[in-house]
Formats: structure tokens, sequence, C-alpha cells
């Protein structure tokens, strides 16, 4: 696929206590413990270690993880599990860009037995229904866990690996069991339009907003009451706790693992629900820099851009004319021009809503300015009126406005499933 992407965390106490059964009938799960002091958060996956795996216990475990996966003090949860005789486990299943991450965007591992452990390693990526469902059976487990570090954007595919896999579950008859790790920019709203299910497609099956303001348990919660319903995963879930929804990823006083490629930092996450946009356009989204999704040109795009973006004052950020040649992907090994985003007041930026003013201003400043032929961009927003709008000449507000309502009723929705404050 195009797109990079992923994310999840949790602390002490009793983990069976904690763990959410979501199968049709109601939820249970604690309130999050108090914080013992500035930014310290605990995963998922910390609390059911804690608990000595007791959520586990008698099951074979298979589990669904990326480089993401790993402890406060950075050692991989899969190398803590496997030799520990408290939990059985005998599976691991690899998402986009594999489990050891060393495939790129729109590559995996495919199968493999992991040289550290010598557990068998499944690939899901590009799998669904029923074809993974039987990955799940061939593999020989009874529950299956996930655990991988989300970036808070409805394209980035790693909670369409966790959707996959929890409709796979059920049609295996397997437990899913979701450990928690923070939404790296925050959970405090949601924004952005919400998808419409004619353009379903692995950056988006569903019809959440852009940019979701949720945590994976949270969507786990929606994904198997709304869209799971007919056929509900057995669900348990294993929260954080000292997690606010106020919290970006440097308050939480945890390792940062880039999810993918190229989401190198938290940074890059603050920005990428907005100008992972412009993939959809023939401009660079700074794939092959040290900065993607912060720097965005191509060639014969001068000072106009920068200037008419920052005229329009979008609170929380400025703009840099900046000068780039991306080492590869779009324009590679060519010096290209365009702007560079600065994040000067992270609690008052709007990334989906400064994506679109840049979208805007490149159509009217730069002649060369063409979506992708396919019209990726629809598949990016979820619907065809962000592309039609901009070709008609609509201004950024006019823009942002016409999903106004769809957002509205994604918010209300979206209240139900939310497990911290």
């Amino acid at each position: 696929m195009s797109l990079s992407r992923r994310g999840l965390l949790a602390a002490g106490g009793a983990v069976g206590a904690l763990a959410a059964t979501a199968a049709g009938a109601g939820t249970a799960t604690a309130a999050p413990a108090p914080r013992k002091g500035h930014g310290r958060v605990r995963t998922g996956f910390d609390r059911l270690a804690a608990d000595g795996y007791a959520l586990l216990r008698g099951e074979k475990v298979g589990i669904v993880t990326n480089p993401t996966g790993i402890t406060s003090d950075v050692r991989h949860i899969v190398d803590v599990m496997h030799p520990d005789k408290r939990v059985d486990l005998i599976a691991v299943f690899g998402p986009e860009h594999g489990f050891r991450g060393t495939a790129q965007a729109g590559g995996s591992e495919g199968r493999y037995d992991d040289p550290a452990t010598g557990l068998p390693v499944y690939d899901t990526y590009l799998k669904s229904g029923q074809a993974l469902a039987d990955v799940f059976t061939a593999s020989g487990v009874d529950t299956v866990v996930f655990d991988i570090q989300d970036a808070g954007a409805r394209f980035y595919t790693y909670i369409w690996t966790l959707y996959d896999c929890m409709e796979a579950a059920a049609l295996a008859g397997k437990r899913f069991v979701v450990l928690d790790r923070p939404n790296p920019v925050t959970g405090r709203a949601a924004l952005g339009p919400v998808l419409d299910p004619a353009f379903g497609t692995f950056v988006g099956r569903r019809e959440i907003a852009q940019a979701h303001g949720m945590t994976v348990t949270e969507l786990a919660l929606l994904f198997n009451a709304r869209f799971l319903a007919e056929r509900p995963v057995d669900l348990r879930i294993v929260k954080m706790s000292g997690w606010k929804r106020s919290d970006f990823f440097d308050a939480t006083g945890l390792p940062w693992v880039p999810p993918s490629p190229n989401m190198p930092t938290p940074d890059t996450a603050l920005v990428y629900s907005g100008t992972c946009l412009f993939e959809g356009t023939n401009l660079s989204e700074g794939r092959g820099t040290t900065r993607p999704f912060e720097l965005l040109g191509a060639e014969g795009i001068d000072h106009r851009w920068a200037a008419a973006v920052n005229a329009l004052g979008l609170p929380g950020v400025a703009f840099r004319e900046a000068y780039f040649a991306p080492t590869f992907s779009k324009f590679q090994g060519k010096t290209v021009g365009g702007v560079q985003l600065h994040v000067h007041d992270r609690e008052v930026f709007d990334p989906v809503r400064t994506g679109i003013a840049l979208l805007v201003t490149a159509k009217r400043t730069w002649s060369g300015f063409e979506w992708r032929s396919d019209n990726w961009i629809d598949k990016l927003t979820g619907n065809t009126r962000v592309r039609t709008m901009i070709d008609a000449g609509a201004d950024t507000d006019e823009v942002v406005g016409a999903w106004s309502k769809d957002l509205a009723a994604f918010r209300a929705v979206r209240k139900r499933y939310l497990q911290y404050r």
C-alpha cells in the first residue's frame, strides 16, 4: 500500500478486573488509576504482565504486533513473553511492514520462523475475512492478542488490521484481546470527514472520522458493537493507566518506536492526519526525507505557496518556504520546492483543516497541481466531496464546513466507547 501507519499502552493491579468483555452485551472496565507523577503511563501489556498474564491462562496465544510492541525498557513483548512459562505464546502475526519491521510501505515479511524465538510468524497484510480466519485456525491459537502503536488517523492501516483480525477471529471462533497504547496526538477530539462506506478500502474500512481521537481499545469496542454486531468477536480489552485524553505522546514517559518507516517521530503523527492527503496528489508528501509529512513540494513550486498559506493565519502553525531532494518515492533525486510545516502551538493546531488549506492554496498557486489519476484522494478523505469542492474553487472553510453534520454524528457515536477522561 502507498501509506505508512499504526499504535498502544497500561498499569498494575488485577487485569482480570480490567479486562472488558464486549461481545454484544455491555462492557466492564475499571476507571484508570490516578497518575503517579507527571507523564507516567503504563501500557496494556505492562498491566497484563504485572498480573502474571492471568487473562491468558490456559490458552494457546498468538499476538498481532510489530516493532512498537515494546515494554517501557524497550524490550519487545514477544521476546519477553516467549520464555515466560506463565503464558503459552505459540505464534506471531505480522501486519504491513512486518513483525520485526523490515518492509517498506506496501510490503510485509511473509511467512517465516522468527530467528530470535523460533516462533512461527504469519503474514496478515492484505488478508481479511475467511482467508485470515484460516491463518488463525492453521496457527492453532485459542486467543489472538493485538498490540500495535497507532498514529491517530483513519488511513493509518494498523487500525484496519485490528478490524480485519477481529472479524477473522470471530469467524475462526477465537477469543480476541486488545492491549491499549496512547493515541500519540491526544484523544481530545474527532476531526475531519467521515468515511462513506462506498469508499471503503484498507486505508478506511468503515465510517469513522479522518482523525478519530480514540485509542485502539476504544476503536475495538466501537468496531465490535457497530460494525461487527452481526458476528461480534469474544473481545477483552486491557486499558492503560495514567493516560489522559489531553496527553500528547511526550507526556506519557514512554519510548517512541516508529510504527512505520515514514512515521519517525511523534511530530510526524501530529501533522499526518492532514498532510497525508498529499499522497492523493502529484506533490511529494516528504517521503524520502528526514521529515516526511512535514515537508511537501514539487518541481516548479516557489515561495508563493508558503506566502499564500501563511496569509490564512491558521492557528498553531507556520509555513516555511523549503527546498528538498527526496531519496526515494516521488521526485527521487530531484530538488523540489514547497513548504515545511512548523507547529508552534499544538493545543490549537487542527491537522485536518491545515491539510485542506494546503491543498486549496497549492492548487491556486501552482499551475502544475494534479490529483492522482486513480482519485486516491477520495479513498483518503472517504468521499468525492473534498476533491470536487476544491476543483470547483471552494475555500478552506467551505470544504471543512461540508462535513460538519457527519462529524457531529460520529462524535456522538464515538462518545459511547471512550474509556479515559
